[in-house]
């Protein structure tokens, strides 16, 4: 390993020997500085030790691209790094690793959301039509906040409701959360982050009245899907969701502790769903037969229905609730129970919700039970501290 003091001239008049694949200079003023010689040219190098104690060497350019001035700045730069604690190689390395957003959703994202997500078909459709034509070939430490941010306001400018814009930085955001969360090299931060969303007012109450419930209960009798008015009732007696229910297996009910168990949720985990008198009551008048898995089997294929639209829009519209979904069901069943006075908590749970901010929606039902709450203390100490009322002692 010859030592020589390199000069602009001495580097550029190193030659390889003929006998020998290269040769390595390493200079006297800099310290780790090496130039690398070899028949189809020269290259400066980096060569120090790693915390470990082996031998590391860190490529800083080409003759042809760097200067012995600027390769001196370099390694003086990385040198500096090492002694604060950075393997400076170690960066490239790294650096080498980072992936396209398209490689990472390729290779990791799809095939593991792909395993447990039952909305993986719109999530896809998001991906393929709007984030990966604009980031699909950034490499993922190069997404920045300011681009996230142009495309939300772009979306909503091209007439993108405030809910579907939002719905792609949330998207977004949870990409880079698995990220961060399976250590994937190079990505340090969620750029999603701090991204200020549209405010969302559309989101669409409507209840169901006890009054509403009675004229759809009666049409509901009279329809040609004799198991529809099953269905229904299950729905607003639990406040689960229509896939639920559809696929609802006798074996997941359990009539002893009063509960269902639902073994793949909307969020792909199981949860339990407790089972009201009415519930049981229920149960006993669903048709069963000892061959049929299914709570409610499709009559012509034996199998769980996948529409229910012909059958509940005719009901809906002869009971004159044109504007009622079948989605409000689960909203009626939660705005029951907090008029009830039941806690968002315990509402929660039942629902399967994995946020309390789902469940916050619902807060504003449980006004009057609050105001009746309040009125307690009134009714404990009577009139006697209101004004114009007289204090009589007892």
């Amino acid at each position: 390993m010859p030592k020589v003091l390199l000069t602009a001239a001495s580097v550029r008049q190193a030659e390889c020997p003929a006998a020998q694949r290269k040769l390595d200079l390493f200079d006297t003023h800099t310290k780790g500085l090496m130039l690398e010689v070899r028949p189809a040219g020269k290259t400066f190098y980096l060569r120090y030790q790693s915390d470990r104690g082996t031998t590391r060497q860190m490529r800083l350019g080409d003759t042809r691209d760097i200067s012995l001035q600027m390769a001196r700045r370099l390694a003086d730069r990385a040198r500096a790094k090492r002694a604060a604690g950075e393997d400076p190689s170690e960066a490239k390395i790294i650096s080498r690793k980072v992936m396209t957003l398209n490689e990472f959703l390729q290779k990791q994202y799809v095939p593991y959301v792909a395993s447990y997500k039952r909305s993986l078909r719109t999530e896809l459709s998001l991906l393929k039509n709007h984030l990966q034509p604009r980031f699909g070939a950034v490499y993922m430490d190069e997404i920045k906040r300011s681009q996230i941010q142009e495309m939300l306001l772009e979306r909503r400018a091209l007439g993108a409701a405030p809910s579907s814009a939002n719905r792609l930085v949330i998207l977004l955001q949870h990409v880079f959360s698995m990220a961060l969360k399976w250590e994937v090299p190079g990505v340090k931060e969620n750029p999603c982050k701090g991204i200020s969303l549209f405010q969302e007012n559309n989101k669409r109450e409507r209840f169901l009245s006890h009054a509403e419930a009675v004229k759809l209960n009666t049409v509901l009798q009279q329809s040609d899907n004799k198991l529809l008015k099953h269905i229904v009732a299950m729905l607003l007696l639990t406040g689960t969701r229509k896939q639920e229910v559809l696929g609802a297996r006798w074996v997941d009910f359990d009539l002893e502790r009063r509960v269902w168990r639902i073994p793949l949720s909307k969020s792909g985990k199981a949860r339990h769903v407790p089972l009201s008198d009415g519930m049981m009551a229920l149960l006993k008048t669903i048709p069963h037969r000892d061959d049929q898995a299914l709570l409610f089997a499709n009559p012509s294929t034996g199998k769980a229905f996948t529409s229910l639209h012909r059958g509940w829009d005719n009901a809906r519209k002869k009971a004159g609730l044109n504007d009622l979904r079948i989605h409000d069901l689960r909203h009626s069943f939660a705005s029951f129970l907090i008029n009830g006075g039941r806690s968002l908590y315990e509402v929660q749970r039942i629902l399967g919700h994995a946020r309390s901010h789902t469940t916050q929606r619902y807060a504003h039902l449980s006004q009057g039970s609050l105001l009746e709450a309040a009125d307690v203390a009134t009714k404990m100490v009577g009139d006697i501290f209101l004004p114009g009322k007289p204090n009589i002692s007892k």
